[in-house]
């Protein structure tokens, strides 16, 4: 119940917070978007002046029992293989399958969390379409079988 506030209140602090850009960025071409801290002489920013550009500091901070997790309160795991499943609780931690994977070995890895009760944030498609692919799989593995005998 605490986490679930103190991520709401995140998500309200998120929503005021600015977009901090890099000083005189929207003026020169030669100056990228990114933050970068205000090393001027006579830089308003950097002397943290109301007509500076807001700069950031330790007041912007979300709740510190909530920094870095996912929305949904889970911690965020990136997985590649079945092993780095293992020691994992499916209660504290998400998984998120590398993007760097093929269709067999997601559909694979995908399955096991999911009977292990783990909770996989980028599925990136339906769980019948999950099973439709299961079956063609299952299929072209029989054929492929088939045609060895």
């Amino acid at each position: 119940m605490e986490q679930k506030r103190l991520i709401q209140l995140r998500k309200k602090i998120n929503k005021k917070r600015p977009s901090f850009r890099r000083v005189e960025s929207w003026r020169y071409v030669r100056v990228k978007d990114p933050w970068r801290k205000a090393r001027g002489i006579d830089s308003r920013t950097r002397i943290k002046s109301k007509s500076g550009v807001k700069s950031p500091s330790m007041g912007y901070r979300g709740p510190k029992k909530v920094r870095g997790l996912h929305p949904s309160g889970y911690e965020e795991v990136k997985v590649v293989n079945i092993n780095d499943i293992e020691g994992l609780n499916n209660k504290k931690h998400a998984l998120k399958v590398s993007g760097k994977l093929g269709v067999k070995k997601r559909i694979a890895l995908i399955d096991y969390a999911q009977s292990r009760g783990f909770k996989v944030l980028n599925l990136g498609i339906s769980k019948k379409e999950l099973e439709g692919l299961e079956a063609m799989l299952k299929s072209s593995i029989e054929d492929l079988d088939d045609d060895e005998d």
